[in-house]
């Protein structure tokens, strides 16, 4: 024997509400995981002045399928990577190995340097987003 009209209404409305749930699941998954990646970030990168962890922006798409985080301060590659003879990951072969001079503002100044070495914070944060990422996906499948 076949569903009856009013079966097909009841699993139809039940369809629609579980479809709904997990939308709103995957919308939440995504926020949480961007807000997560972001005190990650402020957490793990260096605070001399606090002026990188203060230029990080975090925008959602409208429609919460999306986000986008973003560190202003320019330099934020330099402090990830390194500088110089420390140069390490994009660009690193390429770095100047040799020491040069730049007037430093804050000590007014000039500075003989090396470089800096890498204060790495870009990837542990990206790993520790990941992982929660994958974790809360997973138990949409339960």
């Amino acid at each position: 024997m076949g569903i009856t009209k009013r079966g097909n209404k009841r699993v139809e409305r039940a369809l629609k509400k579980w479809q709904d749930d997990i939308i709103d699941e995957i919308k939440r998954i995504i926020r949480n995981t961007t807000l997560l990646l972001e005190k990650e970030l402020k957490a793990r990168m260096p605070h001399e002045t606090g002026e990188m962890a203060d230029s990080i922006t975090v925008t959602f798409d409208a429609d919460g399928y999306g986000a986008k985080l973003e560190i202003g301060a320019f330099y934020a590659i330099y402090v990830n990577y390194g500088t110089g003879i420390y140069a390490q990951g994009p660009g690193g072969s390429r770095a100047k190995k040799i020491p040069w001079v730049y007037f430093n503002t804050r000590w007014g100044r000039f500075v003989l340097t090396h470089g800096q070495r890498a204060q790495f914070f870009w990837e542990q944060a990206v790993d520790e987003a990941s992982d929660y990422f994958i974790k809360e996906f997973r138990k949409l499948g339960k």
